[in-house]
């Protein structure tokens, strides 16, 4: 699931509503080869892209996609089913043109009625060339240095996104995230993560290591 509020109101709806079989990062751009609105794998997946190598576990995929290129999720799955997770705790069919309010940040696919859920959208807002942290208006960063790309040529979030979002209510995982990654951070992307935390965590413990670890 997405990470932060998002990944806890769709892992709570989501055990009711069927398994999970999630794709890879390869045949999710496989599946959006071509498509020239950016893309980006994100969460546990982007954070292992900057690490280098797998090592944890992940039960779904997450694809970051600004909010005004939702649009493409219909075009590339067009014979799909796509479900607005809209809160609170509510899953429901996303209906072809239809606009999204603001508080639905997060789009779960499947084939079809009977297949696994297989991927799930999470939509971010932009304005201009900015990324906009949707939590906090006063986060921003320039679309341009938002992903970075694997040796293989798949585009992943910069790790400092899914640590902010994770950051909100950390589990053992997203420790585990940061511990791994904090080492491979630039000085600016410490900086950068570090300012944002202390907007909206005043006293988050990754901020003392932001600062004091890493590269």
């Amino acid at each position: 699931m997405s990470e932060g509020e998002g990944a806890a109101s769709a892992r709570t709806i989501g055990d009711p509503w069927g398994p999970w079989d999630p794709l890879s990062p390869r045949e999710v751009a496989d599946l959006f080869e071509g498509v020239a609105s950016p893309w980006w794998i994100s969460g546990g997946h982007a954070i292992e892209f900057a690490v280098g190598h797998r090592f944890r576990p992940h039960e779904d995929i997450d694809v970051l996609l600004l909010r005004r290129d939702r649009h493409v999720v219909q075009e590339v799955l067009a014979d799909w089913e796509w479900w607005a997770a809209d809160p609170p705790g509510t899953l429901r069919p996303w209906l072809i043109g239809e606009t999204l309010p603001p508080r639905v940040h997060d789009i779960w696919c499947r084939p079809g009625p009977s297949a696994p859920w297989r991927l799930q959208f999470m939509l971010d807002a932009a304005e201009g060339d900015d990324w906009v942290y949707r939590r906090d208006g006063r986060i921003r960063l320039p679309v341009a240095r938002l992903g970075g790309r694997s040796p293989d040529g798949i585009p992943y979030q910069v790790p400092e996104i899914p640590l902010l979002y994770k950051a909100r209510g950390t589990r053992a995982k997203d420790e585990r995230d940061f511990s791994e990654v904090l080492p491979v951070l630039g000085s600016e992307q410490r900086r950068w993560l570090a300012e944002a935390l202390t907007l909206v965590h005043d006293e988050h413990p990754w901020i003392d290591r932001l600062r004091t670890e890493g590269g």
